[in-house]
């Protein structure tokens, strides 16, 4: 019996090879165990701004259209300035704390580098 590599992301030890794929059942990341690691997934996900800016953790950002909050009767106008944000992996790129609102997520597309 061979011994599998642990997963690179989550270092799970519980990976299964599927049709020449390492699979973690943990975070389901597959890789293929013959090519070598991506230029691109060494440096990690690069975010991106409307404009195409790349956004790093502590940027300062403007919102680019209304966002209407979910299960509240609030509004995020256009060109509330976003200071301090923080980059996460996840279907909402951003987190951060917007003054009067409180803890939030964004995402990418409806926000510009200040």
């Amino acid at each position: 019996m061979t011994t599998l590599p642990p997963c690179p992301k989550c270092n799970c030890e519980y990976t299964y090879e599927d049709r020449g794929l390492y699979i973690c059942p943990e975070c389901a990341h597959e890789w293929d165990p013959q090519a070598a690691t991506a230029p691109a997934e060494a440096e990690g996900k690069v975010y991106r701004d409307a404009a195409g800016n790349t956004l790093q953790d502590g940027d300062s950002v403007v919102l680019i259209k209304d966002l209407k909050l979910k299960g509240s009767s609030k509004v995020l106008k256009m060109g509330t300035k976003v200071k301090n944000i923080r980059l996460v992996d996840s279907d909402h790129d951003i987190d951060c704390k917007i003054d009067g609102i409180g803890a939030m997520s964004l995402k990418s597309e409806f926000v510009k580098k200040a």
